[in-house]
């Protein structure tokens, strides 16, 4: 496969990922360019094509390892603020969520799992990764994968519990709304039995 036939396959996924991990719009472009210039760079040391996707996931997560430990180590760095980073990160994240017709308080409340749990909830979920290539991706155990998994999903479950009320809309669909901005119940008439 040529370079520009990755960039483009993989161009929405890498950006989506990174987007999520590193939660800054600019941030993230700078880490994307970053990974296509290395995947670019390094296409012959790929042994096996079968391996294409973990392997540039791969590269994407350790740049945002990277970046977080720079972070750590210099203060002040970054140039947004706390409030327009959760603004670009919450449009991008609104925008995927949507997608998959999951409402804004789901999404909101996927961003207060720690960073490991929601990189595998993420990877799993929205970007479709076997538990297999995630492993490979974050450089863990296949069975680290499946626990970290199973306590991402506990653990958004309890928090969605705790923030969210889920109620049926004039449509009959599913909805997610804010505990605290949960309307009152209608009272709803049984329809009459006949007979």
């Amino acid at each position: 496969m040529e370079f520009w036939e990755i960039y483009d396959l993989y161009y929405p996924k890498i950006k989506r990922f990174i987007l999520t991990l590193v939660r800054n719009e600019w941030v993230a472009d700078d880490l994307l360019q970053e990974t296509f210039l290395r995947v670019r760079n390094n296409m012959d040391q790929l042994k096996d094509p079968s391996r294409l996707s973990p392997w540039i996931f791969r590269i994407a997560y350790n740049l945002c390892q990277d970046h977080f430990r720079r972070s750590k180590t210099v203060s002040g760095e970054e140039s947004l603020d706390q409030e327009d980073t959760r603004l670009f990160a919450r449009e991008d994240i609104q925008k995927e969520m949507e997608q998959r017709e999951m409402g804004e308080c789901v999404q909101n409340q996927v961003n207060l799992l720690p960073d490991p749990l929601r990189t595998v909830l993420v990877l799993f979920d929205i970007i479709g990764f076997t538990h297999q290539e995630i492993a490979e991706t974050l450089g863990i155990t296949f069975e680290n994968v499946k626990v970290k998994l199973h306590r991402a999903r506990k653990k958004l479950k309890t928090i969605l519990e705790e923030k969210c009320a889920f109620e049926r809309d004039e449509r009959d669909v599913l909805v997610c709304l804010p505990a605290d901005q949960k309307p009152e119940k209608k009272k709803v008439p049984l329809k009459k039995r006949k007979g």
